[in-house]
């Protein structure tokens, strides 16, 4: 018999209950169960390779269930020179995977001498996410979106992954979050190969712009405070933080865009 059971140390049942089985006490069930739901969690970001690069994008909105929590998140990160993340899920869980992750990369560049190659990157990541796993089974779930440029091929790279890890590589662009269907939808229907850097952040915020259209946990840019989509283009000078006011000027472009064609622009059938 476990000696546990002989010897609790306790004449309450109450304290040995709880060093034995905490979850079965009263108020303490709920709080091993999906916590994730009551936290801020961050929402859309989308991706798309260009002809000699790759821009990751995200809108600005944090949710706890029904409530927008915060307006102005950051949810992309620059991760090194030529690469960046972008979070979807329990947002404090994915700003401490993107802290961790650099100094991860950092540490790795200072021991070695070199960086990793970008399917290294992808899969320390992916390694990362697996160690998360759970806590993502409580509900504080956290999936990123990976972009890189290749200094070796000279191209743009981007890497999905789910709660178990992955990584896997996507052609062209991708999304995470919860607006990813209809941000995804609209990269469909926007995206050609070889576009420019320029064209690739306009449709990227025209997907971000659909997808806060439909999805209520997706923010929409917000043009009375000033709150604009957060963008970064990565390319052979390595990675740039678009300002506010060049964003503010993708966002009045397409808002225009949309006074004449509110569900914004169609793809040509030939």
């Amino acid at each position: 018999m476990n000696d546990l059971f002989r010897d609790t140390g306790s004449t309450s049942f109450t304290e040995f209950v709880g060093s034995y089985a905490p979850g079965l006490l009263p108020g303490r069930f709920e709080a091993s169960g999906p916590v994730g739901d009551r936290l801020p969690h961050a929402t859309t970001i989308v991706a798309a390779v260009f002809a000699g690069g790759v821009v990751i994008a995200g809108d600005r909105r944090a949710t706890s269930g029904n409530y927008i929590s915060q307006k102005d998140m950051e949810k992309v990160f620059r991760t090194d020179e030529y690469s960046a993340m972008g979070i979807a899920g329990t947002a404090s869980v994915g700003m401490e995977l993107a802290r961790l992750y650099c100094v991860e990369l950092e540490h790795y560049e200072k021991r070695e001498g070199r960086t990793l190659s970008v399917e290294g990157k992808a899969n320390r990541l992916a390694t990362m996410i697996r160690g998360n796993l759970p806590m993502a089974m409580q509900g504080l779930a956290v999936v990123p979106l990976f972009a890189a440029f290749d200094e070796t091929s000279a191209r743009g790279r981007i890497y999905s992954y789910d709660v178990g890890g992955g990584p896997y590589e996507q052609t062209g662009y991708a999304s995470i979050g919860s607006g990813s269907l209809f941000a995804r939808g609209a990269l469909k229907k926007l995206y050609r190969e070889g576009m420019s850097a320029e064209d690739t952040v306009l449709a990227c915020v025209n997907a971000l712009y659909d997808a806060a259209d439909d999805d209520s946990a997706t923010g929409g840019p917000d043009v009375t405070r000033k709150i604009w989509p957060l963008i970064a283009v990565i390319d052979d000078e390595g990675y740039r933080r678009l300002s506010d006011e060049e964003v503010e000027g993708y966002v009045r472009r397409m808002l225009d865009q949309r006074l004449q064609t509110p569900d914004g622009p169609t793809a040509p059938l030939r």
